[in-house]
């Protein structure tokens, strides 16, 4: 059994199969259009932030000026801590110091008694 197709063959289909094959193939090919028309607008966008990242992380001359102050100021603040903490010390020295002196000024006092004690003696 030999099928013979010959361009004079003939085919009936019904009207109604016909034209829901057509509506069949215009959905696949609209569906189809739909979802490359998405992707390349996917595609654009994530291409276009990109570019707006690379373009937003650029350091400006302004924002290296401010980042070369922020390293002053925290290097001025560090000196200015030490500072402090060494007026601290000088602060305790000091305190101490004036204890000793003041001890140091009552012992001469009771020499200078002692002194004028043994002198009106003789």
């Amino acid at each position: 059994m030999a099928l013979k197709i010959s361009e004079s063959a003939a085919v009936q289909m019904p009207m109604k199969t016909v034209a829901s094959l057509i509506v069949l193939v215009a959905m696949g090919v609209l569906g189809y259009t739909e979802l490359t028309a998405r992707l390349v607008s996917l595609e654009t966008s994530r291409e276009l932030m990109q570019a707006d990242l690379l373009k937003a992380s650029d350091q400006k001359p302004v924002d290296q000026e401010q980042l070369m102050l922020l390293e002053d100021l925290y290097k001025t603040t560090e000196k200015i801590e030490k500072r402090i903490e060494d007026m601290m010390h000088n602060k305790v020295n000091i305190q101490f110091l004036q204890k000793q002196m003041e001890k140091a000024l009552t012992d001469i006092e009771i020499l200078k008694d002692k002194v004028r004690a043994n002198g009106s003696k003789h």
